[in-house]
């Protein structure tokens, strides 16, 4: 029946390969399930119900992305995204979150739209690859900051915006052997060690 129905011969996998695809694909993702309400919490959101929507919502856009489209891809929220929303839109622009929701609907309609046309692909088309770099370095750089706050390697300062954190806390050296042991496992060419 899931042979038939996903046409797994054809796509050279079979159910066992997909499972544990989809398994280790959830690993990798679980951690949103708790990061995402955690940072939109910041914003005045309650914390459950973020946990409860984001759980809701990627499973019922993973389930329809496999059977409608026949693509085993998983669908969760990014938190790029995330940090925008509180640090710039709730944060520098003073929105509250039921505004930046607001104004996020209506940015999804457009950009719905702009598919919808064809236009998205021209708009895009028109971002010289230059700029599209930087603007995904500086959203990695920006996340990166982030981590390393909740790690506690960095914390704020008011004449340098950062200065190293206590290394000697528990969390800060939680994150650095962390890093180390992902480093090691990168070096040693070990599957997955970024996981």
């Amino acid at each position: 029946m899931l042979e038939r129905r996903f046409q797994l011969r054809e796509h050279g996998t079979t159910v066992g390969r997909e499972l544990l695809g989809g398994v280790t694909t959830f690993l990798t993702l679980s951690y949103i399930i708790f990061v995402q309400p955690g940072v939109l919490s910041q914003a005045g959101m309650d914390w459950q119900a973020v946990m409860v929507a984001t759980c809701l919502a990627s499973a019922l856009a993973t389930i329809f992305m496999g059977l409608a489209a026949n693509y085993p891809v998983a669908l969760a929220p990014g938190m790029g995204e995330n940090f925008f929303f509180v640090y710039t839109l709730c944060g520098a622009y003073g929105l509250s979150w039921q505004q930046a929701l607001a104004a996020t609907f209506l940015a999804g309609v457009v950009f719905m739209g702009l598919a919808r046309f064809g236009l998205r692909s021209k708009v895009v088309n028109s971002i010289p690859g230059s700029l599209k770099t930087g603007i995904a370095a500086g959203i990695g750089l920006f996340i990166s900051l982030i981590g390393l706050e909740y790690g506690r390697l960095v914390v704020a300062h008011p004449a340098t915006l950062v200065q190293l954190g206590d290394l000697r806390s528990p969390v800060a050296l939680t994150t650095l052997a962390g890093l180390i042991l992902t480093l090691a496992f990168y070096a040693l060419r070990i599957r997955g060690a970024i996981l």
